[in-house]
Protein backbone atom coordinates (compact mmCIF):
# COMPACT_ATOMS: atom_id res chain seq x y z
CA UNK A 1 0.00 0.00 0.00
CA UNK A 2 2.61 2.33 -0.87
CA UNK A 3 0.37 4.72 -2.38
CA UNK A 4 -2.33 5.24 0.70
CA UNK A 5 -5.86 3.14 -0.74
CA UNK A 6 -7.92 4.43 2.13
CA UNK A 7 -10.92 1.95 1.26
CA UNK A 8 -8.40 -0.72 1.42
CA UNK A 9 -7.80 0.39 4.49
CA UNK A 10 -11.26 1.00 5.66
CA UNK A 11 -12.17 -2.60 4.74
CA UNK A 12 -9.34 -3.99 6.71
CA UNK A 13 -10.94 -2.18 9.75
CA UNK A 14 -13.96 -3.32 8.89
CA UNK A 15 -12.79 -7.32 9.32
CA UNK A 16 -10.85 -6.46 12.79
CA UNK A 17 -14.64 -5.05 13.99
CA UNK A 18 -15.69 -8.73 13.67
CA UNK A 19 -13.07 -9.57 16.60
CA UNK A 20 -13.89 -7.15 18.81
CA UNK A 21 -14.75 -7.93 22.49
CA UNK A 22 -18.15 -6.49 23.29
CA UNK A 23 -20.61 -7.88 25.55
CA UNK A 24 -21.74 -4.31 27.31
CA UNK A 25 -21.80 -2.07 24.50
CA UNK A 26 -22.14 -4.78 21.55
CA UNK A 27 -20.62 -1.53 19.92
CA UNK A 28 -17.92 -2.56 17.53
CA UNK A 29 -15.04 -0.91 16.65
CA UNK A 30 -12.16 -2.11 14.38
CA UNK A 31 -8.83 0.01 13.40
CA UNK A 32 -6.70 -0.52 10.48
CA UNK A 33 -2.91 1.57 10.98
CA UNK A 34 -0.64 1.67 8.39
CA UNK A 35 3.15 2.14 8.95
CA UNK A 36 5.69 3.63 7.65
CA UNK A 37 6.94 0.20 7.04
CA UNK A 38 3.83 -0.36 4.94
CA UNK A 39 2.37 -3.04 7.14
CA UNK A 40 -1.45 -2.64 8.12
CA UNK A 41 -1.73 -3.38 11.73
CA UNK A 42 -5.08 -3.75 13.07
CA UNK A 43 -7.34 -4.17 16.48
CA UNK A 44 -10.34 -4.04 17.82
CA UNK A 45 -11.89 -3.01 20.99
CA UNK A 46 -12.24 -5.10 23.94
CA UNK A 47 -14.46 -4.34 26.67
CA UNK A 48 -14.45 -4.78 30.04
CA UNK A 49 -17.08 -4.77 32.78
CA UNK A 50 -15.11 -1.93 34.44
CA UNK A 51 -15.58 0.57 31.35
CA UNK A 52 -12.01 2.33 32.60
CA UNK A 53 -10.44 -0.83 31.53
CA UNK A 54 -11.52 -1.01 28.32
CA UNK A 55 -9.18 -0.88 25.29
CA UNK A 56 -10.15 1.12 22.09
CA UNK A 57 -9.26 -0.83 18.72
CA UNK A 58 -7.15 2.45 17.99
CA UNK A 59 -4.90 2.24 21.10
CA UNK A 60 -4.93 -1.99 20.29
CA UNK A 61 -3.80 -1.06 16.52
CA UNK A 62 -1.33 1.36 18.02
CA UNK A 63 0.18 -1.26 20.70
CA UNK A 64 0.36 -4.39 17.95
CA UNK A 65 2.43 -2.31 16.05
CA UNK A 66 4.77 -0.43 18.41
CA UNK A 67 5.39 -4.22 20.11
CA UNK A 68 6.45 -4.81 16.77
CA UNK A 69 9.17 -2.00 16.41
CA UNK A 70 6.66 0.49 13.69
CA UNK A 71 6.40 3.92 15.68
CA UNK A 72 5.69 5.85 12.75
CA UNK A 73 2.24 5.96 10.46
CA UNK A 74 1.21 7.16 8.15
CA UNK A 75 -2.64 6.34 8.19
CA UNK A 76 -5.87 5.45 10.12
CA UNK A 77 -9.14 3.63 9.27
CA UNK A 78 -11.81 3.19 11.61
CA UNK A 79 -15.09 1.06 11.33
CA UNK A 80 -17.95 1.42 13.34
CA UNK A 81 -20.24 -1.49 12.21
CA UNK A 82 -23.17 -0.57 14.81
CA UNK A 83 -23.57 2.57 14.28
CA UNK A 84 -25.94 4.49 11.73
CA UNK A 85 -23.18 7.38 11.51
CA UNK A 86 -19.08 7.74 11.16
CA UNK A 87 -17.72 7.86 14.49
CA UNK A 88 -14.51 9.57 15.31
CA UNK A 89 -11.60 8.02 17.63
CA UNK A 90 -12.29 8.88 21.21
CA UNK A 91 -9.84 11.90 22.62
CA UNK A 92 -7.77 9.60 24.60
CA UNK A 93 -6.68 7.90 21.44
CA UNK A 94 -6.65 11.19 19.42
CA UNK A 95 -3.53 11.62 22.16
CA UNK A 96 -2.08 8.29 21.52
CA UNK A 97 -2.57 8.85 17.68
CA UNK A 98 -0.45 12.13 17.33
CA UNK A 99 2.23 10.58 19.56
CA UNK A 100 2.85 8.35 16.75
CA UNK A 101 1.41 10.34 13.41
CA UNK A 102 2.50 13.48 11.67
CA UNK A 103 -0.11 15.99 11.01
CA UNK A 104 -0.96 15.64 7.64
CA UNK A 105 -1.45 11.44 8.45
CA UNK A 106 -5.11 10.51 6.75
CA UNK A 107 -7.97 9.43 8.30
CA UNK A 108 -11.09 7.77 7.20
CA UNK A 109 -13.53 6.45 9.58
CA UNK A 110 -17.41 5.30 8.99
CA UNK A 111 -20.61 3.28 10.56
CA UNK A 112 -22.87 1.05 8.39
CA UNK A 113 -23.42 3.61 6.27
CA UNK A 114 -21.69 4.64 2.97
CA UNK A 115 -21.11 7.63 4.49
CA UNK A 116 -17.29 8.28 5.04
CA UNK A 117 -15.11 10.61 6.63
CA UNK A 118 -11.91 11.74 5.37
CA UNK A 119 -9.35 13.96 7.45
CA UNK A 120 -6.32 14.07 8.77
CA UNK A 121 -4.50 13.68 12.56
CA UNK A 122 -4.18 17.61 12.30
CA UNK A 123 -7.81 18.09 11.73
CA UNK A 124 -8.79 15.60 14.88
CA UNK A 125 -6.32 17.64 17.07
CA UNK A 126 -5.84 21.54 16.16
CA UNK A 127 -3.29 23.21 18.19
CA UNK A 128 -1.62 19.60 19.29
CA UNK A 129 1.53 20.85 21.71
CA UNK A 130 3.13 18.34 21.49
CA UNK A 131 3.74 18.79 17.41
CA UNK A 132 5.16 22.18 18.28
CA UNK A 133 6.92 21.33 21.32
CA UNK A 134 8.92 18.66 18.76
CA UNK A 135 10.30 21.62 16.68
CA UNK A 136 11.41 23.59 19.67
Amino acid sequence: MNNIDMEVLYQKAQIAAQAAYVPYSHFRVGAALLGDDNKVYTGCNVENRSYGLTICAERTAVTKAVSEGCRSFKALAIATPDSAVPVGPCGACRQVLSEFMPLQANVRFGGRTPERVDTTIGELIPFDSLHDLGKA
